[in-house]
């Protein structure tokens, strides 16, 4: 490889890990609620006291059988719902930023 070369991939790798790192960074900063599953509306908008539930009822989820595992995932860790406690009532409040998985 000649040296021209090596460093046309050093800089190619250095942009791309700058593209991620930005990408990264505005990941880092969202506020909205994301959700992977079947609902009406993939993203919304956190706000103070938001509940997992109310979360779910403001996506508008499109099943019509009752959830069969939620996960939310909060920057590096995932938090599994215990749909028991969930339907009981016990409901996780959510944070900016937030993922929720649901699976039907």
């Amino acid at each position: 490889m000649t040296k021209s070369r090596a460093n046309n991939r050093a800089h190619d790798a250095f942009v791309a890990g700058q593209r991620q790192g930005i990408a990264q960074a505005a990941e880092a900063r969202r506020t909205s609620i994301r959700f992977i599953g079947p609902v009406r509306q993939r993203e919304i908008e956190w706000e103070d006291g938001l509940t997992l539930a109310r979360a779910i009822v403001a996506a508008g989820y499109t099943d019509a059988r009752d959830p069969k595992t939620i996960v939310v995932s909060r920057q590096r860790e995932r938090i599994p719902v215990d749909l028991a406690d969930l339907f009981r009532g016990k409901d996780l409040p959510l944070e900016p930023g937030d993922t929720v998985e649901i699976q039907p």
